[in-house]
């Protein structure tokens, strides 16, 4: 999708997918602002180096959070989630949800937590220097793939639970690798 000088969310949003994460301000706005039509669970959780604002423009969902005191917020439309840098954290709808993310414009550290799902410990995590030139979902495809085929990586360590594969299919992402 072309960067915009305005941004019509919602035509915007019927383009895209799961957690594209589409920058859609011209190249030197920053913070700059990324755009999202999910209708899925984030399959991990995403840390960013720096601190990033969510928020929600239809639909209902809820931003869950990983080590802190507070374990979720519930959105509505309208609703904006603050999470600090370094924070790990998923989208979780409830209904088809269109939201926009702010983010620091320049390449930056990333990471994919992904949790067992019974205990909450941490199974793994991937680690990348994100530029928003690359597609989003080409990379959280990527990463998913890494993640399926590594049974060691998908067993929990705590409880022993091995966590599913993601269904790359039901989030509408890639299943051809990215080519080096």
């Amino acid at each position: 999708m072309a960067r915009r000088r305005m941004l019509q969310a919602f035509d915007a949003a019927k383009e895209i997918g799961n957690y594209a994460d589409v920058p859609v301000m011209p190249v030197d706005v920053d913070p700059q602002i990324t755009l999202s039509r999910n209708t899925e669970t984030q399959p991990f959780y995403l840390a960013f180096a720096e601190d990033t604002v969510i928020a929600l423009m239809s639909g209902r969902a809820r931003v869950r959070l990983r080590d802190t005191n507070v374990n979720y917020w519930p959105m509505i439309p309208g609703d904006h989630v603050y999470v600090p840098a370094g924070t790990p954290h998923r989208l979780e709808p409830e209904e088809e949800s269109v939201l926009i993310r702010f983010i620091g414009n320049d390449p930056a550290y990333r990471a994919a937590v992904f949790a067992c799902e019974q205990c909450g410990g941490e199974l793994d995590r991937l680690e990348w220097q994100q530029d928003l030139e690359v597609e989003a979902t080409a990379i959280y495809a990527e990463l998913a793939r890494r993640f399926n085929e590594d049974l060691e990586h998908r067993t929990c360590s705590a409880c022993g639970t091995v966590a599913e594969e993601i269904s790359l299919e039901r989030l509408g992402w890639s299943a051809e690798p990215v080519s080096a």
